[in-house]
């Protein structure tokens, strides 16, 4: 089980705090020093294949498609799909922001 640190970090949750630390990085280099410490490899690598899959999502290829291009598994490549379509509207924003629009879904 968890333990809770008992003082409070005023009042932020520790998502909160998370989200606060990734805001104040600069460069990409602090981000992937930052990334590094926080993250063990398998974990960065699990973020960078979703990540990896959203452009491919975006250009609307289909999942065996993006799969043998990138060995992401398919599994993974459905969730990513149904985040870009019924997500919290992160992955879309920034895959927007970097230029990479999403086509209208079709099924797969």
């Amino acid at each position: 089980m968890k333990r809770r640190d008992p003082v409070p970090d005023a009042g932020l949750s520790a998502l909160d705090a998370l989200i606060e630390a990734l805001l104040s990085l600069r460069t990409p280099e602090e981000a992937r020093a930052f990334l590094d410490d926080l993250c063990t490899p398998a974990e960065l690598e699990a973020l960078a294949d979703r990540w990896r899959v959203v452009p491919l999502l975006a250009a609307d290829l289909p999942y065996r498609e993006i799969h043998e291009r990138t060995g992401v598994s398919v599994t993974t490549i459905g969730r990513v799909a149904r985040c870009l379509e019924m997500g919290a509207g992160g992955y879309r924003l920034v895959a927007e922001r970097l230029g990479h629009r999403a086509h209208p879904r079709s099924h797969h």
